[in-house]
Formats: C-alpha cells, structure tokens, sequence
C-alpha cells in the first residue's frame, strides 16, 4: 500500500516494437537495433525526501535484496554522483508490470526515482547527465529517462527519435520466466540482422524480433500463447520475453480479441505514450 497524502509518481512499461540483433561489440555484448515505445500499463512511487542519507524502500522486491534492487541502487547513485550525504528517500513501489516479461518494469521504477529525486534534492542533473548515471544501472534505463518513442542501438543506450503512429495492443503474459542469457547465448540466435543508418517506421517494415524463434522452440508456454494470438493477427515478443503482443489500430479491437483470450493468460489492453508521464509533473523535465 502507497502512503495516502503524498504525490504518486508514474513508472510505464514499454514494448520492443522491433528488435534486430546486427553483431557484437568490443566488449562481447551484442549490439542491438530496436524500436522502443512506452505504453500505460504502469507502477507508481511514491517518494519522499529524508534528511539523514538513508534510503530506505518500504515494498521490496520479492528475492531481490535491497543492495541489488534497481530501486535502491538508483537512489543511492544519485546521492553519492550528485547530492551531498544527507540527502535520503523513502521509497513505495506499487507494482502492476509483471516482472521477466519483457516490459522494463524495473528499469522504469530506476529511471523514476532518478527523475524524481534528482527534482526533489535539486540535484540540478540534467537529461544528458541522468543518461550517465542511468546506463550503469542497465541497459535499457536510458529509455526510460529519455522518455519518448526511440529507436535504440548499442545495448539500447544510444537514442533517437522515431514517429510511430498511436497504437493499441493486446499484451499477454505466459506464466514462464524467459533468462535472457541463455536467450544471448542460444546457438540458433541470430547474430547478423542489417543494420539501418537511416530508421523510419516504415522502412522497418516488416517488423520483427530476432529473439523470438529461439524463445519459441524453447519455451512451450510462449508458443502456446504465441498459437492463440496468431489466431488474430502477426503476435511478436518484447525483449526477450515473455511477454506477446498485438498490434491493433482501434481500442475496441484490442478489446474484443483480449475478451476471445482464454483465461490462462494474464492479459491487457494497452496503449501507447507519446511522452513519459512524469515530464509533466517534475520542474526539471
């Protein structure tokens, strides 16, 4: 439960619209192209500034203790980068993005805290600097601090705009957790997609994720889920799983395929942000 009486702050998820894996990098990691969008299914934070340089989160994270929690460490690499020792936070996370599914959730609620604190301490950070202090807390929280629809190289930290038309989605959660080393290191992923200097969402077409076929052939409940989707139209994987969506032109599209779903899936309806929401709630954005 959030605290009543303080400001609740928005954490999206987001998709992986397209994903192409174009090589490897000098330090073995692989280099990735990809189209990445926020969408509202989201977490909300509630933070509040403490004054004794103690940062304490009140929902942990199942599993996860504090010390590797994004949350935790986020906080901590804004007070030791940018604000003097004192500075402190008590953080509420109210969870709504499932966890290993491909949705970001917890380099979102990292990007959020960064964003959020660094306007509460008055850090004065800004965007190119959080982008420092975001990537080292993983590669994909440089998005989310960036904020809007991108398309992606490097492991995800190198991003441009993109214009992708408003979309709604049918998103759909297998009950597995897909490891996304053993995805990388899969000898059928493919490792040589072409990589494009000139991005549009059209050129693009048709979109794809180079990560999906081997999380198919290895994960049954991907497929099922995979095979009922397919039903409707072209199903793709965000990151590496394993979480399936659907692209729909019309709310009520969405809706009325999600209502033919069986119940063994957790699913929602879903729709693209043009612009994280917390631009409009902190000074510094």
């Amino acid at each position: 439960m959030l605290p009543e009486h303080h400001p609740r702050y928005p954490s999206p998820a987001k998709l992986n619209l397209d994903l192409r894996i174009i090589g490897r990098l000098p330090n073995g990691y692989h280099a990735l192209e990809s189209i990445f969008t926020l969408i509202d299914l989201q977490d909300t934070l509630c933070i509040v500034p403490r004054s004794d340089g103690q940062i304490v989160l009140h929902t942990p994270t199942p599993n996860v203790p504090d010390e590797q929690n994004l949350v935790v460490r986020a906080a901590q690499s804004l007070r030791d980068n940018a604000a003097t020792p004192g500075h402190g936070a008590d953080i509420w996370l109210e969870k709504r993005i499932p966890m290993g599914g491909g949705l970001g959730g917890g380099s979102s609620n990292a990007a959020t805290v960064l964003m959020v604190l660094n306007d509460l301490w008055q850090c004065g950070l800004d965007t190119a600097q959080l982008l420092e202090l975001a990537l080292p807390l993983g590669a994909d929280v440089p998005f989310f601090i960036f904020g809007r629809t991108a398309f992606a190289r490097g492991v995800g930290e190198q991003l441009q705009p993109i214009d992708v038309p408003q979309q709604y989605y049918v998103l759909v959660r297998p009950d597995v957790h897909v490891s996304t080393p053993a995805v990388f290191a899969h000898p059928d992923l493919p490792r040589n997609s072409i990589g494009h200097p000139h991005p549009t969402y059209q050129n693009l077409q048709p979109l794809r994720n180079d990560m999906q076929a081997v999380v198919l052939q290895n994960y049954p409940e991907v497929q099922a889920a995979f095979a009922e989707l397919q039903q409707y139209g072209t199903p793709r994987m965000t990151g590496s799983g394993s979480c399936l969506f659907l692209t729909c032109e019309q709310p009520q599209q969405a809706q009325h395929i999600r209502q033919q779903l069986s119940d063994r899936w957790q699913s929602w309806c879903v729709h693209s942000l043009l612009t994280h929401p917390l631009f409009g709630m902190i000074s510094n954005r």
